[in-house]
């Protein structure tokens, strides 16, 4: 009995020890390591694609709403000065509206300055002496009449124009004539038969003249 459990245990050690078994066994645990390893790296596997077009969408939605953002503020700067211009452009409108719009109605009083100027250089200053009162009275009336016209002229911002021995500007004048004219400079204003009126350096009435040319 004793000799055969002896056996026994002979032959147990003998499989334990088995280098078939030994070569055996890490193959068993290399399967069990990937069996068990196997199905989470696969879920990491489809996960990264799924991240990397997430990010690439979340890309493509950034430098969308940053182009959209660059319109808008395109947009509102030309909008405010579009504003700032129309601005602009009102306030000259009402300052232009302020300092010209008289300027019919000083245009009607111009005819009425120049009968005052003709009456005045009419009347022959030899002829007004205390001898003879009315006409004195008349003429002295007349002079005042247009003194003051003037000075409501320049109140206004209406200024006379008597270029005579100026240079011809055909801006503030018009030619009615080019003759030469002995004494006088060619290009230069040589007679002046209506005096030109400027409204705030606007040139309201051009002046009539003639200009001397070279003989």
């Amino acid at each position: 009995m004793a000799s055969w459990c002896v056996r026994a245990v002979r032959q147990s050690y003998s499989l334990v020890a088995s280098p078939a078994l030994i070569r055996g066994s890490p193959r068993y645990l290399c399967a069990a390591t990937q069996q068990k390893s196997g199905p989470g790296s696969e879920e990491e596997a489809a996960e990264k694609p799924d991240q990397g077009a997430a990010e690439k969408a979340l890309t493509e939605e950034k430098s969308l709403l940053e182009e959209q953002l660059k319109e808008m503020t395109d947009k509102y700067k030309r909008a405010l000065a579009d504003t700032e211009n129309l601005r602009t452009r009102s306030q000259k409108m009402i300052e232009d509206a302020k300092l010209y719009g008289i300027q019919g109605f000083c245009k009607d009083l111009l005819e009425v300055a120049d009968i005052l100027e003709k009456a005045t250089e009419s009347v022959p200053k030899e002829e007004v002496t205390s001898q003879n009162p009315h006409l004195k009275n008349l003429y002295d009336g007349l002079v005042m009449t247009e003194s003051q016209i003037q000075k409501v002229f320049t109140k206004h911002g209406l200024v006379k124009l008597n270029p005579e021995g100026q240079k011809f500007d055909p801006y503030e004048h018009e030619a009615l004539f080019h003759a030469p004219v002995e004494g006088k400079e060619p290009g230069t204003v040589a007679l002046v038969t209506k005096v030109g009126y400027k409204i705030h350096g606007r040139t309201l009435r051009p002046a009539l003249v003639g200009v001397a040319k070279a003989p």
